[in-house]
């Protein structure tokens, strides 16, 4: 095993002579941005909100004026669907009312069409396109205006929270939905207000009925963390449709994250009906179970042992007995042991092997486990198993600090046979890379033949090592 140290120093060695750096476009993310408007709002709170902590609906009414067009019944779809661009667009809020007094003309009655005070401030207004079918249609480019009340009910959600906070706070937040619960991280500033953070989020996200604010960071065990319930039911046992398969879980005692949807589907995209996935940090299926469906036969592992029974429960539930196999084991165990047992068998088929390790705080550490795992070389160049392994960097440099790392582990320098992929922004300067590569026949069979046993690890690395997907 010492040539491989060498071959790594040399690899390491590359690492800060590369100056040049990778851009890249994050995904599109499962969570719910709020948004502060950029315009003049329509609405004004009264003042008596600010600062409010326990959540007074009726505080929040006000009396406002929006420019309106008078349209005859006989037109007046026509006419809104022409000034669709033009019309009020507030939650609860009609865009057409009744205007109340009949045409003595034809007999027929008139409805007022509000539209948007922040674009509408006179007739001239109106595009040339907006102002040539009012024409068409024989309805006068004259405004006049309509006495409206907003209500809580009629207000975003942003502007509730830009009211009631200090001003100058920053109120842009956001959440991730996970079922009928939202999952928020919230700041400090925001917390003497959480509980009426809670409520508006529940209040304006139909379907919603739980909202809780993670309270410490991810347990490093089974990767779930502490919560606290800022409004409705403490309900935890949730269900989520991701891609097209239906998962069901714990909310408090697994890890779900579904900001990573679309990486899920794009290392699943990566196998073929009869491949073979051994996801060694599973989880609740994320990744397991869709495989499966796309016809891979599966092994899946979490030390978790609720994860291990919501991936049992998620993979009766979507009909993939038949293809998954589930274990409840540490990640260097199920390496060592299952995947160990069963490689030389797949090493023989024409099966590709993916190895998925989602496990970004540690993953990178138990790249150790491949080395010397088959301690007899078969007849093999083609197949051998290529590796999806998730790790967070910190550095200038990710996609080169995920690369040299994963050599460390592993003993053996990737350079040039490894490709990193960029999968979200987790916090400023902190990504989270997943690093694909080919296992080296160098490091998979073991050439000494003194080392026959798997590695092992001191217990109290492994009692740290604990792994649920992330």
């Amino acid at each position: 095993m010492s040539r491989f140290f060498s071959r790594i120093s040399t690899c390491m060695q590359t690492r800060h002579r590369s100056s040049a750096k990778t851009l890249f476009q994050p995904q599109t993310m499962a969570a719910v941005p709020l948004q502060k408007e950029t315009k003049p709002g329509l609405y004004h709170a009264p003042p008596e909100v600010r600062g409010m902590i326990s959540l007074d609906r009726e505080a929040f009414a006000r009396e406002i004026t929006v420019p309106a067009l008078r349209v005859p019944t006989r037109v007046l779809n026509k006419v809104v669907k022409s000034l669709k661009k033009a019309t009020i667009k507030r939650p609860g809020v009609a865009r057409v009312v009744q205007e109340g007094e009949p045409c003595s003309s034809d007999g027929g009655d008139f409805r007022l069409v509000l539209l948007d005070p922040l674009r509408m401030s006179s007739p001239s207004s109106f595009t040339e396109e907006e102002a040539e079918a009012l024409r068409s249609l024989d309805v006068p480019e004259e405004l006049q205006n309509h006495e409206m009340r907003l209500t809580y009910d009629n207000l975003k959600t942003e502007e509730v929270l830009e009211a009631v906070l200090p001003q100058g706070q920053e109120i842009t937040s956001g959440f991730s939905r996970i079922g009928h619960i939202v999952h928020m991280n919230l700041r400090d500033h925001q917390l003497p207000f959480k509980n009426l953070i809670g409520q508006v989020i529940m209040d304006k996200n139909p379907g919603v009925t739980c909202v809780v604010n993670k309270t410490n960071i991810i347990d490093s065990t089974y990767r779930n963390f502490k919560m606290e319930v800022l409004a409705g039911e403490e309900d935890m046992v949730t269900k989520v449709k991701e891609n097209g398969v239906t998962y069901e879980f714990d909310f408090s005692r697994v890890y779900w994250n579904s900001r990573l949807s679309t990486e899920h589907m794009r290392v699943v995209d990566q196998t073929k009906p009869g491949d073979i996935v051994l996801d060694v940090f599973a989880g609740v299926g994320p990744f397991a179970i869709p495989a499966a469906r796309a016809g891979a036969t599966v092994l899946a592992n979490d030390l978790n042992p609720e994860s291990h029974r919501w991936l049992k429960h998620n993979v009766k539930l979507n009909k993939v007995e038949k293809s998954v196999r589930t274990f409840n084991l540490d990640g260097r165990a199920f390496i060592q042991g299952p995947v160990r047992q069963e490689l030389p068998a797949l090493l023989k088929g024409k099966a590709n092997i993916h190895v998925v390790m989602n496990l970004p705080a540690l993953a990178l550490e138990f790249l150790d486990a491949f080395r010397g795992l088959l301690n007899k070389e078969l007849s093999c160049d083609t197949n051998l198993p290529i590796v999806h392994c998730y790790g967070f960097s910190k550095d200038d440099d990710p996609q080169k600090d995920v690369e040299v790392r994963a050599s460390s582990s592993l003993g053996f320098c990737l350079e040039g046979r490894s490709s990193v992929q960029f999968v979200r922004n987790v916090a400023p300067n902190k990504e989270m890379m997943c690093v694909r590569f080919t296992v080296p026949k160098e490091v998979l069979f073991n050439t000494d033949d003194e080392q026959t046993d798997p590695i092992e690890e001191p217990a109290s690395k492994r009692q740290k090592c604990g792994e649920t997907s992330h």
